[in-house]
């Protein structure tokens, strides 16, 4: 018997049938008392993920605090708000890139200021000392992705936000790929905006996105200097009443609502340690089995906890690598490619979300027998053991059912 079919590409992300049924309630006014509740909803949740992202449920608000603030459009548009609003020409912006998503940030914020990028090859880790060498008094903004989703690299934040605050420059971190699903820390990191976004590690449908704006940044904002649908300023203003200056995709704003109360009654500190501990599952899995993971994480740089990256072996690369991905395919599975000039030579695979323990074995497996049936010389067996070794689960069906 045919198995349901798997999503576990790094997003969008399955999400459940309480949030995807909160889409199919009556429309009704986004300027309504109806909506202004989930929306006061959906920003109660945020709050709590932005701010109560660690092991052990510490906040990491700063001590002024800030605004959760839930965004029409995908996290490309926050990116692009917080850099807008903070410089203007004449402005200095260091951006920091090793991924696809990095370089992202870099050309954004070139749209509107002075740009210096501190660029590794994809994939390898961003030397803390490079960016000490180029951020300056002069530096108005530094941007980082925290999880880059193109190599599966948790990126040094920390030491990056320390750096960025010791030069009085403002702080932007992309953390799509971690915001819900792994620790993040606003206070510590010295964060002054950080970008998430809805289909994510948040587990909510994709069209939204939310940011974070912590008090102490409010006052360097200019939102006329910023496109006019991405004033920041009119959505502060906008957000103390539970509203968006324009009209709110309702469905999604009711589905990011659920999902990010789901997230709370599951508690940050038992998501994060499930994220870990099923990305913790996936690398001894593959690398078990006799694959390679493409990321090379050193110094203060860490392997994703919600994206694993692993490199395609010759026989299954470039051309070649369409036979792999569709004996995935033929298992009704869904994992990604490379993106950019990795195309044909990674594939990735997500456990962000609500994802249970069998499904990351499922993963495993249908990796390790798509590869056997493109002739690649797999153990497939042994990553299912240490897969399981890591969970502490045994799948629950076997390859042969």
């Amino acid at each position: 018997m045919e198995e349901d079919f798997l999503l576990l590409n790094p997003g969008p992300v399955p999400i459940t049938d309480e949030v995807s049924a909160a889409m199919d309630e009556p429309m009704v006014s986004h300027r309504s008392a109806a909506f202004e509740a989930v929306y006061e909803r959906a920003q109660d949740g945020l709050d709590y993920i932005f701010e109560q992202s660690t092991l052990d449920g510490s906040s990491t608000a700063t001590e002024g605090g800030g605004t959760s603030l839930l965004l029409n459009g995908t996290a490309s548009m926050g990116m692009e708000a917080a850099v807008a609003n903070l410089v203007g020409d004449g402005g200095h912006v260091v951006a920091l890139v090793n991924g696809k998503f990095g370089r992202r940030f870099a050309r954004i914020a070139e749209r509107y200021a002075d740009v210096t990028r501190v660029e590794v090859p994809w994939g390898e880790s961003i030397p803390l000392e490079d960016v000490r060498a180029v951020v300056t008094e002069e530096t108005d903004v530094v941007t980082m992705v925290h999880n880059e989703t193109s190599t599966g690299l948790l990126n040094p934040v920390a030491g990056v936000g320390e750096i960025a605050a010791e030069c009085d420059a403002r702080f932007v971190v992309d953390g799509v790929t971690s915001i819900g699903g792994d620790v993040f820390e606003l206070d510590a990191w010295n964060v002054d905006i950080a970008v998430t976004d809805s289909q994510k590690a948040l587990a909510a449908p994709p069209g939204i996105s939310a940011m974070y704006v912590t008090e102490e940044v409010k006052d360097d904002l200019e939102g006329e200097s910023a496109p006019f649908y991405e004033d920041l300023e009119w959505h502060l203003r906008k957000s103390e009443s539970h509203q968006t200056p324009f009209t709110s995709a309702v469905p999604l704003f009711r589905a990011m609502a659920v999902a990010v109360e789901d997230i709370a009654e599951e508690t940050m500190p038992t998501r994060i340690a499930r994220h870990r501990r099923q990305a913790a599952a996936f690398r001894a899995g593959f690398t078990a089995m006799g694959l390679d993971l493409f990321a090379d994480a050193t110094g203060e740089t860490d392997l994703s906890n919600t994206v694993t990256s692993v490199s395609l072996p010759d026989a299954v690369s470039g051309d070649d690598a369409d036979e792999f991905f569709d004996g995935v395919d033929a298992r009704n599975v869904g994992i990604s490619g490379g993106q950019g000039h990795l195309g044909g030579t990674i594939f990735r695979v997500s456990n962000m979300g609500g994802l249970p323990d069998e499904a990351i074995l499922r993963g495993v497996r249908t990796v390790g027998e798509a590869m056997d049936d493109a002739g690649v010389d797999v153990d497939v067996a042994s990553g299912i053991a240490a897969a399981e070794g890591e969970l502490d689960v045994t799948e629950a069906a076997s390859a042969d059912d």
